[in-house]
């Protein structure tokens, strides 16, 4: 399958309903740094005060939209280190749109940014040991292992350890 054409565009308060669906969705609570349920006003809120300065918000969260303006996922930039020029990834794809290639195109087009406009030397992804598809994407991302954290994540029941993979860009 070919990788589609995205669009990364910033958030808007219309992307509320999706980014409700996406922070509220325990399934994925395992793979982030999140494990509460987000109110839509706490979420307006964000989306209301984020400037989509990096520089001013350590952090830069895009939407990701397929060829036909349908957003399909979520791409950020966060724990941005200006002094060092690096950035920690994350990314979802709604369930739907999975396996579809959009993360990778996603990725693509983020590193392009991250590299053309913000002129960053490294970024960096935090990725559960069994998450074997997210491993895979950053690997053929250009991503290369670099450590495990022991213990590092807690799934609800037990504590996992995370992958540590990192790309100079």
């Amino acid at each position: 399958m070919a990788v589609p054409n995205i669009i990364l565009r910033a958030m808007e308060p219309e992307d509320l309903d999706f980014l409700y669906r996406i922070e509220n969705d325990s399934s994925l609570w395992d793979v982030g740094a999140t494990n509460v349920p987000y109110s839509r006003f706490a979420l307006q809120g964000f989306i209301a005060t984020s400037t989509g300065d990096i520089y001013a918000d350590k952090q830069v969260r895009m939407m990701i939209d397929d060829e036909a303006h349908r957003t399909v996922g979520i791409v950020d930039l966060v724990n941005f280190d200006p002094q060092h020029s690096r950035a920690e990834v994350g990314i979802v794809v709604e369930k739907p749109a999975r396996r579809q290639h959009f993360a990778l195109a996603a990725l693509g087009e983020l590193h392009r940014y991250a590299h053309n406009v913000l002129h960053m030397h490294q970024l960096y992804a935090i990725i559960a040991e069994g998450n074997t598809p997210a491993r895979q994407l950053f690997s053929a991302m250009g991503y290369v292992e670099s450590g495990m954290l022991k213990h590092w994540l807690y799934n609800g029941r037990n504590y996992e350890d995370a992958c540590l993979m990192q790309k100079e860009l």
